[in-house]
């Protein structure tokens, strides 16, 4: 149970807001070349068009599915080892609350999507880190 004289921290609170947004489309390689932030450990995969869902490679599917299996990055695509459609998280929720949807789902990351739109990616560690230590 959440007890209500706690301080709620909010999703939009610890979420990392710069992350990487690519073409499905692309080459493995050329999704790590164009990778600026390596900290989120993800590609945020972009939609096709405003009926599309968004998708999403973390590090270590490449390294699952195109690393460990000797397929090289230059002749794989992204779209072809990606998650898709993605469960999102809601900006305002607190962050007790997200913990408990990442272990039911088995996720460690996900976006945040506010009006359809991806703001933001959030992670068990930015959960802790930002939210229970308040750095």
């Amino acid at each position: 149970m959440i007890h209500s004289d706690r301080e709620i921290i909010r999703v939009r609170d610890v979420m990392k807001k710069e992350f990487d947004m690519i073409d499905g489309r692309m080459t493995v390689m050329d999704a790590l070349r164009t990778m600026k932030h390596v900290e989120t450990k993800s590609l945020i995969v972009n939609k096709r068009s405003d009926d599309d869902e968004y998708g999403m490679v973390l590090i270590s599917d490449i390294a699952k599915n195109v690393l460990a299996k000797d397929r090289s990055p230059d002749r794989v695509n992204v779209y072809e080892i990606m998650a898709k459609p993605l469960l999102s998280v809601d900006p305002d929720m607190d962050i007790r609350y997200c913990a408990r949807y990442f272990q039911n789902f088995g996720l460690s990351r996900a976006p945040v999507v506010e009006n359809r739109q991806v703001i933001g990616i959030v992670s068990f560690t930015d959960m802790v880190l930002k939210g229970l230590v308040h750095f």
